[in-house]
């Protein structure tokens, strides 16, 4: 054990000492935003009351999926509002939905957007809550964003917000085998 961790130490270490023969960039040459705006260049993106022409295209089809899935939601019956913050390719959507509602009636509505956005080929990596508390926080992560602020501001609280919603990852379940000692049950 304490040889692969060598190793695997060994080889991080030189695979990050290795030397790139590039010229670096000259300060004079650089056009647009400075190096210290654009200090994180992954942004999530959100609907733009602002200037929308400095938004690059990936921005814009960001822009346009956020609000493609959040109309898709809506227009399910019992939807009062909907949030959406898209990273890549997967999206958190939240609803809002009457607080009066009982809590299986909020189950059906949430099943119902789940079907509607896995029905939109863009929508299949969609996670939806019906939490009021997610709900709040997605549409504060929207705020930031629509501030312009960086991922890194609250890629935590993002990485939480997935948390809450999916525990376990079903790619990371390992599968059960029976052990041939243990009786299996009967009907």
């Amino acid at each position: 054990m304490r040889m692969f961790l060598l190793v695997v130490l060994t080889m991080a270490l030189l695979s990050g000492c290795n030397h790139q023969n590039t010229a670096s960039p000259s300060p004079q040459s650089q056009q647009g935003p400075t190096a210290a705006s654009t200090g994180d260049h992954h942004r999530l993106s959100l609907r733009s009351a602002g200037n929308t022409a400095v938004r690059s295209a990936e921005d814009t089809t960001d822009l346009a999926l956020k609000d493609h899935l959040e109309n898709i939601a809506e227009k399910v019956n019992g939807v009062k509002k909907a949030h959406a913050v898209v990273l890549g390719n997967t999206a958190v959507v939240g609803i809002d939905v009457d607080g009066n509602l009982t809590r299986s009636r909020v189950g059906t509505i949430k099943y119902t957007v789940a079907e509607a956005l896995k029905k939109d080929p863009r929508g299949k990596n969609a996670l939806v809550t019906a939490d009021m508390d997610l709900s709040s926080r997605i549409a504060e992560i929207g705020q930031h964003i629509q501030k312009g602020e960086p991922v890194s501001g609250f890629a935590s609280e993002l990485a939480d917000i997935v948390g809450r919603i999916v525990p376990q990852l079903p790619r990371d379940v390992k599968s059960r085998q029976n052990s041939p000692s243990s009786p299996s049950p009967t009907r």
